[in-house]
């Protein structure tokens, strides 16, 4: 299983209409943090995804979204 964290993180701050430094100072941070969240160089540690979560008014669940990946067969 994986999570989507990195295409959600970016989906919702574009749909918030937030620039990745605007979203960075809401968490104190700088416009790097945000950057490496949505490229998948790090992950938000749990106190920061359920700051995000507040911010976008969505879920944790919305926020992280985990799904199944394809199993693939070995021939």
């Amino acid at each position: 299983m994986k999570v989507k964290i990195a295409e959600n993180l970016k989906f919702y701050r574009k749909q918030a209409g937030l620039t990745q430094e605007a979203l960075a100072n809401m968490l104190s941070g700088k416009k790097s943090l945000i950057s490496n969240y949505e490229n998948g160089y790090s992950t938000p540690d749990i106190y920061t995804l359920c700051r995000l979560a507040e911010i976008f008014d969505v879920t944790l669940d919305e926020l992280v979204e985990p799904y199944e990946e394809p199993e693939t067969e070995d021939k």
